[in-house]
């Protein structure tokens, strides 16, 4: 394999991203395997000292603990955790909250992100194991792999792929897939 990213039975075991040589802060490029995407990051870029709200995406290594589909719009990828989305799935950014940068279900008044979207970029939500063991309040919530516009807009610090090329590497991913972001 290029790059020395490894493959074993199961797939590709690791996804590097980073940012595009003379591209603006949000524009990077991942490579998986024999793969090279274009990808988009937060829109301040990549940064080693994320902070709730800064819109960088953190740099490290960051395992892809499972993903959740949304049902009849993506093909569930055949080593990576899969979960089908519901309509009141949310993830907590509440900083505030002991339930911080954790999923939640239903009505709520603290912070939060809706995961059933309209607008299609989260189809496809990995959600990585930044900031969740241990989890610092305010360090950075829903640090998500999931999909970007066509034109590759900016992210609020997460990684997205276009939903073809997220379509293609899916299925190429291990369970343990750890996604290094320099």
């Amino acid at each position: 394999m290029s790059q020395g990213f490894s493959r074993h039975r199961g797939g590709v075991t690791a996804l590097k991203v980073a940012r595009r040589i003379g591209g603006r802060e949000h524009e990077g490029r991942l490579i998986a395997g024999d793969l090279m995407l274009p990808c988009a990051l937060g829109r301040s870029g990549i940064t080693r000292r994320k902070r709730e709200g800064d819109g960088a995406t953190p740099a490290g290594s960051h395992e892809l603990l499972y993903v959740y589909l949304r049902r009849g719009r993506a093909a569930t990828p055949r080593s990576v955790a899969a979960r089908f989305l519901r309509p009141d799935d949310l993830w907590c950014d509440d900083a505030r909250s002991f339930l911080y940068n954790r999923p939640l279900r239903g009505k709520t008044p603290l912070g939060h992100e809706r995961l059933w979207r309209s607008d299609r970029l989260y189809d496809v939500v990995g959600v990585l194991d930044y900031n969740i063991r241990p989890r610092v309040l305010g360090r950075g919530s829903a640090i998500f792999f999931h999909i970007a516009t066509e034109t590759l807009g900016p992210t609020a610090g997460c990684v997205a792929l276009r939903a073809r090329d997220m379509a293609r590497l899916l299925p190429r991913l291990a369970a343990g897939v750890r996604i290094v972001v320099d």
